[in-house]
């Protein structure tokens, strides 16, 4: 078991040693939704909200200071991302529409989404890009940059797919962003943000429980940046039995959030103390390690001695693409396009060397 923990230890720091940028841009259109915006676009750059547009919103909005210095110093940068919106706003309206006719659909809530972008090696420079379409919460369309064709996962999806693989000048256009604009973009973007993205931030650590009977929760929040790994321990030991490791979320600030539970119905109460959470991040030698303890675990039920969670206690990701656009603007224009990437197991980035 040792030797196990010993590989992954490797593992993770040796793909942590090379460090990955990426530059993000999600897009939301919607239909059905009452006093909500009906087209949303969002830029991440390695995961962080650098800024976002909509069509209540005439300018682009900038969310970082970097960004917005940048923006000073090149003013035709933020005029760049204003035609992309404005283009984009009317393209997926075009296109949703249209996919109501053919699908016959009227009257309900509908959503078109696309994430495309870079991912870039600041040490090999390998940059891989992407350009992917969902359909109420689905995948719909997948770019394939080797053949500059369009993949349909769904029968659905099949006649736009012909007719988006006829439209040469637009794949061109794509290819020559995904090879050559989204990486030199990024490229400046670290290098204006560096200070802040190149940061490292130790989170807060809790141990969280819903009910007597529920797992507990180990819950890191406020760290940065998202390369980190989350474990339970039994007598020092790494265990992965009754064990379930949550996904690493954003938090609103920049920072990111991250659980693992242990099931603990079949262990004794005298045994508890063999058991401790390990948090571990990158670039960061001393781990974060939280012994189980009944004493310091905080929860929602109410007795004597121990606390009460506060509303903020997390209840998991949200589940529906509906429920997200019931959020805030910013948290559906970031949280509603993760939940689609989510339900589906990630999009898959396609090399784009040459």
């Amino acid at each position: 078991m040792k030797l196990l923990i010993l590989l992954n230890l490797l593992l993770f720091c040796h793909v942590a040693s090379t460090v990955k940028h990426s530059l993000k841009m999600f897009s939301t259109a919607t239909t059905g939704v009452p006093n909500f915006p009906e087209f949303m676009a969002a830029v991440m750059v390695d995961e962080v909200l650098g800024g976002y547009c909509g069509s209540n919103i005439k300018t682009p909005e900038p969310k970082q200071d970097w960004v917005r210095k940048l923006v000073k110093d090149d003013p035709q940068h933020l005029e760049w991302y204003s035609l992309q919106c404005l283009g984009s706003q009317q393209f997926f309206r075009a296109n949703l529409d249209s996919l109501k006719q053919r699908l016959n659909q009227t009257g309900d809530v509908h959503i078109l989404q696309r994430m495309d972008g870079c991912e870039w090696d600041d040490e090999t420079e390998e940059v891989v890009g992407y350009n992917q379409y969902g359909y109420d919460g689905e995948d719909f369309l997948v770019m394939d940059l080797q053949t500059l064709t369009w993949t349909a996962p769904k029968q659905q999806a099949f006649i736009t797919k012909l007719r988006w693989d006829n439209d040469k000048a637009r794949l061109e256009h794509n290819k020559d962003y995904l090879f050559h604009v989204c990486p030199d973009r990024l490229k400046k973007y670290v290098h204006y943000g560096r200070s802040f993205l190149q940061r490292t931030e130790r989170p807060s650590v809790s141990l969280l429980q819903k009910t007597p009977s529920s797992p507990v929760s180990c819950h890191a929040t406020g760290f940065y940046p998202d390369r980190a790994m989350m474990f339970w321990r039994k007598d020092g030991e790494e265990i992965h039995e009754d064990v379930d490791l949550g996904e690493i979320l954003p938090n609103h600030d920049g920072s990111f959030q991250m659980s693992v539970e242990l099931n603990l119905s079949s262990v004794a109460p005298e045994d508890w103390r063999r058991y401790d959470c390990v948090f571990h991040l990158s670039g960061v030698v001393d781990d974060i390690v939280t012994r189980l303890d009944k004493a310091v675990i905080r929860t929602n039920w109410g007795k004597t001695g121990i606390t009460i969670l506060p509303a903020g206690f997390p209840a998991g990701p949200v589940i529906g693409v509906v429920v997200g656009l019931l959020l805030l603007l910013l948290t559906v224009c970031i949280a509603g396009l993760f939940i689609w990437r989510r339900n589906n197991n990630g999009f898959r980035p396609a090399n784009t060397g040459q």
